[in-house]
Formats: C-alpha cells, structure tokens, sequence
C-alpha cells in the first residue's frame, strides 16, 4: 500500500479547512455506512481507501479484496464510526476507488485477450500516469495482472528516439552499460534496421514503436535469422488498442506497454450508502 502520509494530503486538498456542510449540520453521531460497486470489473484502491477511514477513526470490514473480481451491487467495504468523519473521506476513497478499479479492470480485460493469442505476452503500462497519482496509477496495473514498467526515470535505462538524436545508437548503448552493471538497457527502435543494430550492440529489450504487425513480424523473423531473436526482450507499444492487440499479441512479442491503460481512465462506478 502506498504511504499513508501521501494519501492524507487528498483529504488535505479536499477539506482544507474541514466539511463546513457537515459541521453545520450533522450533530456528533455514529452511523453505518457501505461502499458498493456500481458495475462489474475488478476492485483495486480499497486498501487505500480502507486506511483512509481507520485514520479519521472510522472501523472498516473489507467485505473485498484488491484485485478481486466483482459483480454489481458488490459491497468493496462496510464502514462504522462517526457520521461526519465518513462523509469526510467519502468523495476521496470514491475517487481513490473508481481510478484504481478503472485502470485494474482495462488491465484485466486487454490482459485477458493478449493470453488468448500468446500466453507469454504481458501487458504493461507506461509512464503516462495523472501528476502525483503515479504511485496509484502503477499499483492497479499490478492488481488488474499487468506489468506496471518504470515507475520513473530513475528506475531504468530507456534509450529513446530524442536521446538518439543526440547520441549515436552504439555509443549510447556503451556508455549505459557503464554506467550500471545492474540494469538492463531498453532502446526504442521504429525499424527493422535499427533493431537488428541495437541488439548487435547489446541492448536487453528493444521497444517496437508505432510499428505495424506485419513489420513487426518481419523485424522477429530477421532478428531470429540473425541469431539475436532469443537475446532480447521485445516490447510493443504505439497506437496499440482493444481492438488491435490481439494481432500484436500474435506476432510474438514478449510484451505489450500502453499509456492508455492510466493516460485514459474510464472510472469504475462505486457509491457510498449511509445505513439507517
């Protein structure tokens, strides 16, 4: 679970200076509540949720797992402790909940249709995460089955096409491995050349971008008549959909990564009920 430090400061943006509707209102009373999924997909952000609630004193019964498929009318949490508290953190664990669950359930879906063509195919995600919402961003990828990749800049060596124009393939390829000894070095490549040049020089994986499936078929097949098929680790990823990446997954690659999965949430539906 993320730190409970990080999640305090979304309450902090929200009530800033406290719930003046409920302050004014709600007298000093306990209550009941629930938080019930709206739709089907796979529940993530409940334990960040969860942790939100017991700091503010309210008791949780995680009636859910993250990563656990759900049907409508589900109940993720079941909730008990003072009224104003969880209509504090209410909008927050909402929004926690229905990001995390969106990103897990797209994952799980395109997941599902890559294992159907090509069982060693993993689908990952990117860095094209909402600002300060990596951390959560990353953590359903996982929980919907998918490989989160980098978490930053500072986690890998990915040698891209704007690195490339600055520096020759070759000797940006040699200067990572000197850099660390303990990193695989990733390079992006848009041809057949350029991948048959950065594998020759020794890169690990080499990201396939905005290539189509025929010419990524035909950069597999060279590479295996090169004898560099099984040195590297190839990742697709550029313009990739629902509706195509299943013929990527086709084509033999090792991994599909998509900025889609976080760039482009749709919100997984859930609500809080208050108990009578």
């Amino acid at each position: 679970m993320v730190p409970l430090e990080y999640l305090k400061k979304f309450i902090e943006e929200d009530a800033p200076f406290g719930d003046v509707t409920s302050d004014a209102i709600i007298p000093d009373i306990t209550c009941r509540a629930v938080i019930r999924a709206e739709q089907e997909g796979i529940a993530a952000g409940l334990s960040e949720a969860a942790a939100l609630f017991s700091y503010f004193g309210v008791d949780v019964r995680r009636d859910t797992r993250d990563g656990e498929p759900v049907v409508t009318g589900k109940i993720l949490l079941s909730l008990s402790g003072n009224a104003k508290k969880i209509l504090l953190v209410e909008r927050t664990a909402l929004n926690i909940i229905g990001r995390m669950s969106g990103i897990a359930t797209q994952t799980r879906k395109l997941s599902d249709l890559v294992k159907k063509e090509n069982s060693r195919c993993r689908v990952a995600g990117t860095r094209k995460t909402c600002p300060g919402l990596r951390a959560l961003d990353k953590k359903a990828v996982a929980l919907g089955g998918g490989d989160p990749h980098r978490s930053g800049l500072s986690d890998g060596v990915l040698i891209k096409d704007n690195h490339l124009v600055l520096v020759p393939v070759k000797e940006a390829i040699t200067m990572a491995k000197s850099a660390s000894a303990y990193r695989k070095i990733e390079v992006e490549v848009e041809t057949t050349k350029d991948a048959i040049a950065a594998a020759q020089v020794g890169a690990d994986i080499l990201l396939f971008d905005n290539m189509t499936p025929d010419s990524v078929r035909t950069t597999i097949h060279e590479l295996e008549q090169a004898g560099l098929r099984d040195k590297v680790i190839l990742e697709l990823s550029g313009g990739i959909t629902a509706e195509t990446i299943q013929e990527y997954a086709r084509t033999g690659a090792d991994l599909i990564s998509l900025g889609a999965l976080t760039h482009t949430v749709r919100n997984f539906s859930v609500t809080l009920e208050i108990l009578r």
